[in-house]
């Protein structure tokens, strides 16, 4: 008789336990749609975390200005001086010129240029974030009641004698609001080098462990709209994650760019997007200039008509009526995934976690360590 009785508590205890541990999963589950982003990337239900609009309808100004390297200065004092200066009477140019901006986006290197050289060489030309030149952008970002957003050779004490490719963007308190690293660079473009800036992609599992998985492709939820800054060209996958957290407004910084990639890239994932290029004479045969200003379905809403002059390209995003009953892409992720789960990229991540001693000190150092450790033979060109 004691045996059954025992064997009836137990049960009892037990089907208690199994209530209590179903009503934690469903308090969990229900959780899942408030959790912070550090412990969701994207909601199963095609919504995005986002903040209230302050306005209906924003301005982007984009910037197309010259690009001078710090190199080319007697001094990096002088340079950095006369490029921020630059900058400032660009600023408010777009402050004063038509209607006052909510975003200005300036190109990849407006501050430090763009230097060659060995790492040791170029390190010099590189600044910090937050520093005096950030500082200093905050005060056009407070001055102009709005975010002002640049891209920059990048050092880090965190990160020593890595030279980063950050896009950083400015609050309107004058604060840095969010940095974003370049994700990854394209590969395979040159016969003689491969890029030596260090990328997520590079140094993944570090950046990971010390920012966290949700840093790898940050959206930066705003008053304004849910934007994201990027240097990536032709690369689907990486804007098909910035569309899958939410990204709105997708601001791409650039040197040269090709014009059907900010398009198709909008169009595909249903985001605005604008690039921002520096300008180049002619006379140099790069194509630089016709920055441009994209809707989600592929329409120009703006674009600069020259290649080596300096100007501003504005348009209007009408940010409510685009996030009304909006959710995040439609994607053939199930359909796909069998052929995904089976690539294999030629390059691993994390192929410049290293000693500082052993970075390669050269872009034909880093194509030597690509080749090196290529996961396709021969290496091909690939992005």
């Amino acid at each position: 008789m004691k045996i059954h009785i025992l064997l009836i508590a137990f049960l009892l205890l037990f089907v208690s336990a199994c209530k209590e541990s179903s009503t934690s999963m469903a308090n969990e589950e229900e959780a899942s749609y408030t959790t912070p982003l550090s412990k969701q990337l994207v909601y199963a239900d095609g919504s995005y975390p986002k903040k209230s609009l302050e306005k209906d309808t924003i301005v982007l100004k984009v910037m197309q200005t010259r690009v001078k390297s710090l190199s080319s200065f007697p001094s990096i004092e002088e340079g950095l001086e006369e490029n921020m200066a630059y900058m400032e009477k660009m600023a408010l140019q777009a402050q004063t010129e038509g209607d006052p901006p909510d975003i200005i986006l300036f190109h990849e290197f407006p501050l430090t240029g763009y230097s060659s050289g060995t790492r040791q060489e170029k390190l010099p030309f590189t600044i910090e974030v937050p520093g005096p030149e950030t500082e200093r952008i905050g005060k056009i970002a407070k001055e102009c009641d709005c975010y002002v957003i640049f891209g920059s050779y990048v050092r880090d004490q965190e990160w020593p004698d890595h030279i980063l490719s950050i896009n950083t963007v400015l609050g309107r308190d004058g604060k840095v609001a969010k940095t974003f690293w370049k994700s990854r660079n394209i590969k395979r473009i040159y016969k003689d080098r491969e890029i030596t800036t260090t990328t997520i992609e590079t140094v993944r599992d570090a950046y990971r462990k010390k920012y966290g998985i949700e840093e790898e492709f940050p959206v930066l939820q705003t008053e304004f709209g849910n934007i994201a800054v990027s240097t990536v060209q032709f690369d689907p996958f990486i804007y098909a994650a910035f569309a899958m957290r939410g990204t709105e407004i997708m601001l791409r910084t650039a040197t040269l760019f090709a014009e059907e990639d900010v398009v198709y890239t909008a169009w595909s994932n249903d985001f605005y997007s604008a690039m921002a290029n520096f300008t180049l004479p002619i006379s140099t045969g790069y194509n630089a200039g016709e920055s441009v200003i994209v809707s989600p379905n592929g329409e120009i809403l703006a674009k600069h008509p020259s290649k080596e002059e300096d100007g501003i390209v504005a348009a209007k995003i009408p940010i409510a009526a685009f996030r009304k009953d909006r959710t995040i892409p439609n994607y053939a992720l199930e359909m796909t995934k069998p052929v995904f789960d089976q690539y294999q990229q030629e390059i691993p991540i994390n192929h410049l976690d290293m000693e500082k001693e052993q970075l390669p000190k050269t872009g034909a150092e880093m194509k030597t360590l690509m080749d090196s450790i290529s996961r396709y033979s021969p290496p091909k060109k690939a992005h």
